[in-house]
């Protein structure tokens, strides 16, 4: 069942459209306008994302890169990853709270050249750039730009999104089953959805309603492999 999962969280890259908004509208503007870059040039070149663990900091940089002519990095990236080249006009760099000395020494270099040669650059870490155990002249550029902290869902707001995306599949489910679903299995906003996918795959294999007892089936087979 573990792998059923795996399959079906790998079928749906991360979009911007399929971020869950919440309290992030003005940042999700913002990053349209990143993705749309190639029509004009936002006139904001550098943002800082921040958030913790499951906000969505790694789904909006991933839904970034995949738009052309752009590179996302990695924190543990070798050095060749953050050498600057003219024709990539969008760098994406995650988990800078995790990037080693070395690192940050060429994600310094690379933020100067960008700034210099033109393109756009956004960054996200687990805290503020003021509150990141870093080198000063980096943590320093990391604020020059917009800051953003990315909110999480709140309870609510996950289980509105989640009856949302079942109604639009036709989904049934019965009462009690996204209140349990949030609190007994991970809580970022892709594997409550993988998870909802799974729901209804399990479902139709079993020929069984959407029902509590159906997911805690489903929740055990998962633990259980």
């Amino acid at each position: 069942m573990r792998q059923l999962l795996l399959d079906l969280g790998a079928e749906k890259p991360p979009t911007l459209d399929s971020f869950v908004t919440g309290q992030n509208e003005e940042l999700l503007q913002l990053l349209r306008q990143f993705k749309q870059r190639h029509d004009a040039m936002p006139r904001e070149r550098f943002v800082y994302l921040w958030g913790e663990s499951g906000a969505g900091k790694t789904h909006l940089l991933r839904a970034l890169a995949g738009t052309p002519n752009a590179r996302l990095v990695a924190a543990d990236a070798p050095d060749a990853a953050f050498n600057y080249d003219a024709r990539t006009t969008l760098y994406l760099i995650d988990d800078c709270d995790r990037l080693p000395p070395e690192s940050q020494v060429s994600a310094f270099n690379l933020f100067n050249q960008v700034r210099e040669n033109g393109g756009l650059l956004v960054t996200a870490g687990s805290l503020p750039p003021a509150r990141l155990s870093l080198r000063e002249d980096l943590r320093t550029r990391l604020g020059w730009g917009l800051i953003y902290q990315v909110h999480g869902l709140t309870d609510d707001e996950k289980i509105a999104a989640l009856t949302k995306a079942a109604q639009g599949r036709g989904l049934s489910l019965s009462p009690g089953v996204l209140p349990y679903l949030i609190t007994h299995y991970r809580r970022d906003m892709q594997s409550l959805s993988t998870m909802l996918d799974a729901l209804d795959q399990y479902s139709l294999e079993t020929q069984r309603p959407i029902t509590l007892p159906l997911l805690r089936s489903l929740l055990q087979l998962e633990t259980k492999e």
